[in-house]
């Protein structure tokens, strides 16, 4: 990690830390993971910024709403503002501020706004890749606890007979928005890394299904 990243590195965990709330999936340990993915990220790709990467990294979920709230697809766009404000209180590089929002503001799923910079797509992948794999895995079903959703459909958990339903089924949520994911990825570097994770899930999710499904034992 070089000069400017380490000098910036605990000012922003300071910052990502006063924000956080009770949610585990997206406590200090997601934004340390998500700045490990794009450092993985980064290294197919040095002309990228590495300072607005960290700051991307660190400050994405500043503003986090459930993601039942009716203005969940805002959350970025505030996150984005504070960071701005935040960061220019704290003299961080103004000519990179303007990057570092549009990183945090364009990351999100619900948000629909497309990555316009290498930055941005760094910062998007990292986040994306955090919802995949084991981690992604256990982030999944302790999201759906919180939600009151049930682990899976009672008789058709593989959904071959009704339409996918995440906010009831927890299972669901594989199919209805992770397995969209590698698809999705914006570098070469996170789709790799994508694909892999994601074939876990799906050997997770038939092993599930394989579990769930069994014949009750005889008395």
């Amino acid at each position: 990690m070089n000069s400017l990243l380490t000098l910036w590195h605990p000012r922003l965990v300071s910052l990502a830390t006063a924000a956080q709330g009770m949610d585990g999936a997206h406590d200090t340990n997601h934004l340390h993971r998500v700045w490990r993915n794009a450092s993985l990220l980064l290294d197919d790709y040095p002309e990228a910024d590495a300072l607005v990467v960290l700051a991307g990294c660190y400050l994405h979920d500043l503003v986090n709403l459930p993601k039942n709230d009716p203005e969940r697809h805002l959350a970025s766009r505030k996150a984005a503002l504070l960071a701005s404000r935040q960061l220019a209180e704290l003299d961080f590089p103004p000519n990179k501020l303007a990057a570092v929002a549009h990183a945090i503001e364009s990351h999100s799923f619900s948000a629909g706004i497309r990555p316009e910079t290498i930055e941005a797509r760094i910062v998007q992948d990292a986040d994306r890749l955090d919802a995949l794999g084991a981690v992604g895995l256990a982030r999944l079903f302790y999201t759906a606890g919180r939600m009151d959703s049930a682990l899976a459909h009672p008789d058709d958990p593989m959904a071959l007979h009704r339409d996918l339903n995440d906010k009831a089924y927890a299972l669901d949520h594989i199919d209805t928005k992770l397995a969209t994911l590698p698809g999705k990825m914006q570098t070469a570097a996170g789709r790799r890394l994508a694909e892999a994770r994601m074939q876990e899930l799906i050997a997770f999710r038939d092993n599930f299904i394989a579990e769930w499904a069994a014949s009750p034992a005889a008395p």
